[in-house]
Formats: structure tokens, C-alpha cells, sequence
């Protein structure tokens, strides 16, 4: 990648963004060092010069966070700085992707808290299934899922010949209470209190407001994704070559043409 040539002659030092976001000035340089931000031009003596194209790098990483969390936004910022949109809205789709989960999980859960209140139990319609299952369809380890059983969090039974964890439809749906809960940053003893009281069929209120709060944060990521990508779209369009090169190219071929 070639340094970002100013948009508009004016150039800044690490504290002068850093100031901007409240961020120290190594964070700045700890960014453009693991490709977060386009590489700086240096001075003669060796001292970082950003430009505005680099203030909209740092706004839209920061802005990014906020929806896709640390790990997916860098991977994206370091994908547009290739000038790799395609892997960089890849990434982007997938965060889409386990957003949509999200939603669809807590629907279903708020479906089974109505069938949990009530005097019947839900009907156990399905055979049970081994760990291996489970934890596919979460997305997760096993070992995870082994934790949380250890956390009190999980209660699987276990078959009498092998010995083996088998999962029943209720406790599937422990897991994936668990899950959802545990994206939403609660703590392992806080998801056992729940599903506890979710096993007991008495204790609706405090899993009711367990997902009322996860709902909100789920709004707020999925608000905080459309700010992402707005940030995102400003960095792209004041983006220098190469990254315009390939769209200015296309236009320039096919009016020849």
C-alpha cells in the first residue's frame, strides 16, 4: 500500500487525531502499524504525517466497532486499505448475517418463555441429540458447551449406555438461551439464575427483562452498523488511487468504446 497523499494539503500528527476520539497517540500508530489505517508518510526524520484521508480511516474503524466489534471491523479496515472491497463487504455481511441470527434466536426464545409460563410443559417432539449437534448449530466448541455445564449453566442428561452428554429439546433450547444471553455480555452465574428460573416456570419476569434489554442492544448494534457504514462510505469516496483506479478505469473504457 502507498501512503495516503493529502486531500487538501493539511497534515496532522498522532495527538491531533488521537485528540479527535480521545485516544492516546500510540493507539493512532498502533493502528496505521496493523494496517487499521492507510500507512502514513514520514517526515525526514522518521516522524508520521496523516492527512484528512486518514481521519476518515480512524472515524470510520471507531464508528465500525461500535456494530461489528474489534476483531470484524479490523479485518475490514485492513481489507479496504488492500483495496480488497469485496472481502471487506464480505465481512460486513456476515456481522448482517449474525445480527439476523440474533433477532431469530430471541424471537424464538420469547415464543418458548410463553410456552415455559404456561401450566403444560412444551411438548418433546424430537429425539435428543449428542454434544457434536449442539454445538454445530451454535456455532461453538464443544469444550464450550462443557463449560458451561460446569457454570451450572447447561443440564444435559447422559445416555445410560455410553455415558455420552445427550441434548433433549428442552435443553437445545437452553443452549441457545444461554447463547444469546451470553453475546449480550452477561456472565455465566447471571444465564444459570435465568435458566434456572426458566427450568422452574416461575421466574419469567427476570428472563423477560433479560431479553427486553437484549432486544435494545441488538436495536442499538443494528443502528450502530448503519453509522458504521456511513463512515465507511465517506472514507471510501475520499479514498486516492489506487483504490478509484479500478471504477475510474471502467468509465474511462467504456466511453472509448
Amino acid at each position: 500500500m502507498e501512503a495516503a497523499k493529502p486531500s487538501n494539503g493539511r497534515m496532522y500528527r498522532p495527538v491531533d487525531l488521537a485528540r479527535r476520539h480521545g485516544l492516546s497517540a500510540q493507539a493512532v500508530r498502533n493502528y496505521e502499524r496493523e494496517g487499521v489505517l492507510p500507512p502514513a508518510e514520514r517526515t525526514p526524520s522518521g516522524y508520521r504525517r496523516f492527512t484528512e484521508v486518514h481521519a476518515r480511516a480512524l472515524s470510520a474503524y471507531l464508528a465500525l466497532i461500535v456494530g461489528h466489534g474489534h476483531a470484524a471491523s479490523g479485518d475490514i479496515m485492513r481489507a479496504v486499505n488492500r483495496g480488497e472491497i469485496d472481502t471487506a463487504l464480505r465481512a460486513i455481511d456476515q456481522s448482517h448475517g449474525l445480527l439476523h441470527r440474533d433477532r431469530e434466536t430471541l424471537d424464538a426464545v420469547e415464543t418458548a418463555v410463553v410456552t415455559l409460563v404456561g401450566a403444560e410443559p412444551p411438548p418433546q417432539g424430537r429425539a435428543a441429540v449428542p454434544i457434536s449437534v449442539v454445538a454445530h448449530r451454535l456455532g461453538l466448541r464443544p469444550a464450550t458447551l462443557r463449560k458451561w455445564e460446569l457454570a451450572g449453566v447447561l443440564r444435559p442428561q447422559r445416555d445410560p449406555g455410553t455415558r455420552h452428554r445427550v441434548y433433549a429439546p428442552d435443553d437445545v433450547r437452553d443452549a441457545e438461551l444461554a447463547h444469546l444471553l451470553r453475546r449480550g455480555g452477561y456472565r455465566l452465574d447471571h444465564i444459570a439464575t435465568v435458566l434456572r428460573r426458566v427450568r422452574d416456570a416461575g421466574g419469567a419476569e427476570a428472563l423477560a427483562g433479560s431479553l427486553s434489554q437484549w432486544r435494545t442492544r441488538l436495536t442499538e448494534r443494528g443502528q450502530a452498523m448503519l453509522t458504521g457504514a456511513g463512515r465507511l462510505a465517506e472514507y471510501l469516496d475520499g479514498r486516492p488511487q489506487p483504490l478509484r483506479a479500478l471504477t475510474s478505469d471502467a468509465k474511462t473504457t467504456t466511453l472509448s468504446e
